[in-house]
């Protein structure tokens, strides 16, 4: 959520780095402002009303040690009246809060300077390739065709039990799947980030914290009963670990990985792009997270993107990066690199990580905050990536690592394994 006093300060800065996500935000931010102006207003108001009463009822204890009993019951009538109006600035301040504060929801946060502008994922800007893509053999398999022919998902059985978008891993699939998993906690906790096991549900105010509430109330699974929702990723919880807390400052930076099962609502559709794994109820995700000094933040993402290369590297996989434009950008996020894996087989980029820096944007929603060099309370920068979201990488395995005599696994993944070849 974006600070007031970053709004009024920056008014034309935030107007025109929102027009990045194509939002026209003058009128918003200008309601901002002006509601902002009215909450001041009765707070100055209701602030002048109570020390008026407080210094009344001082001067009738007074009048009444003084024997002026007359003067006295004068003034408690006054001091009622005072007591009424403070009652209903008292609401009204509520209210406006309130609404002030629904709407500062409904605003995303502001891009990073070096965001491109643009639309859709079209305009998304590719700042990094590597890795030779592989020629496969003649009658080289997309990866659900593969997964039937050597038994390792069973998508229709995942449909029998649940429905689409929940696949059953099988045999060699279900071993692949928890190398995958060991070996990106592994690659996390040797680059120093500690592991968390974190709940798969959280509660509204984890929601609103991280920005999923009320911004994506519609992808997420809802437990009505006791108001929980399955968690979309790991960002959720661990990022809420920090909700209401103080760090010092040589707390920082903080770093945490955690694997977690992810589940999403969003609408699928038909056709190649979303077969398989490409698109997915239930998911399995390792994610990195790291809270940051201010000043810090922006070399902290560099670093990130740089681990992420070094697991892709180590997967022999061909990737590239992408810088996300407006229009493509999350939420919550002030920048964002994308990166995706080659899918030889389909012939197309798939997503299988997304790391952002949020800046202020979740820290002031989740009060999160350090006491900086001068003892001051100061909001925290979150960041957060997947490293990795594994049914993507998973499908770019079975599809680039594919022979004539069947899957090759990636050598870095074998002692996880404990086998070479999915045959």
């Amino acid at each position: 959520m974006l600070q007031v006093p970053y709004i009024r300060e920056n008014k034309d800065l935030v107007i025109s780095r929102l027009a990045k996500r194509n939002i026209h935000a003058a009128e918003m931010i200008n309601n901002v402002i002006a509601f902002d102006e009215d909450r001041r207003r009765i707070q100055t108001e209701l602030d002048n009303t109570l020390a008026e009463s407080n210094v009344l009822s001082k001067e009738i204890g007074n009048l009444y040690k003084s024997g002026q009993v007359q003067e006295a019951n004068a003034l408690k009538e006054k001091t009622g009246q005072l007591k009424e109006l403070s009652k209903q600035l008292t609401e009204d301040l509520n209210a406006k809060t309130t609404e002030l504060t629904e709407l500062l929801y409904k605003i995303p946060n502001v891009p990073n300077e070096i965001v491109p502008a643009g639309s859709t994922d079209a305009d998304n800007e590719e700042v990094f390739r590597e890795g030779d893509i592989p020629k496969l053999h003649e009658g080289a398999l997309p990866h659900w065709e593969l997964a039937k022919k050597y038994d390792i998902i069973d998508f229709e059985l995942g449909n029998k039990i649940t429905g689409a978008g929940f696949p059953v891993y099988k045999g060699k699939g279900a071993r692949l799947q928890r190398a995958l998993i060991a070996y990106f906690l592994d690659k996390n906790t040797e680059a120093g980030y500690t592991e968390f096991q974190l709940p798969h549900l959280v509660n509204e105010a984890s929601g609103f914290g991280t920005g999923q509430l009320p911004d994506k109330e519609g992808q997420m699974y809802h437990v009505t009963a006791d108001n929980l929702y399955l968690i979309p990723t790991a960002e959720v919880p661990g990022t809420n670990i920090f909700r209401d807390v103080v760090l010092n400052e040589g707390d920082l930076p903080i770093g945490i990985t955690g694997y977690t099962p992810c589940f999403r609502r969003e609408a699928g559709s038909y056709g190649a792009h979303v077969r398989g794994l490409n698109r997915l109820h239930q998911f399995d995700k390792v994610e990195i997270l790291r809270v940051e000094h201010p000043s810090k933040s922006y070399e902290a993402l560099d670093g990130m993107v740089a681990h992420v290369k070094t697991i892709l590297q180590e997967l022999k996989l061909p990737y590239r990066i992408l810088r996300l434009c407006g229009g493509d950008l999350g939420f919550t996020s002030a920048l964002t690199y994308d990166f995706e894996v080659f899918s030889t087989a389909q012939d197309r980029w798939l997503e299988i990580s997304s790391v952002s820096n949020f800046e202020t944007f979740q820290a002031n929603r989740l009060k999160l905050r350090f006491k900086n060099s001068e003892g001051k309370n100061e909001l925290a920068h979150t960041l957060n990536g997947s490293s990795l979201a594994l049914p993507r990488v998973l499908a770019g395995i079975l599809e680039n690592c594919q022979t004539e005599k069947g899957i090759e696994i990636p050598e870095v993944l074998q002692p996880y394994t404990g086998f070479k070849i999915i045959d």
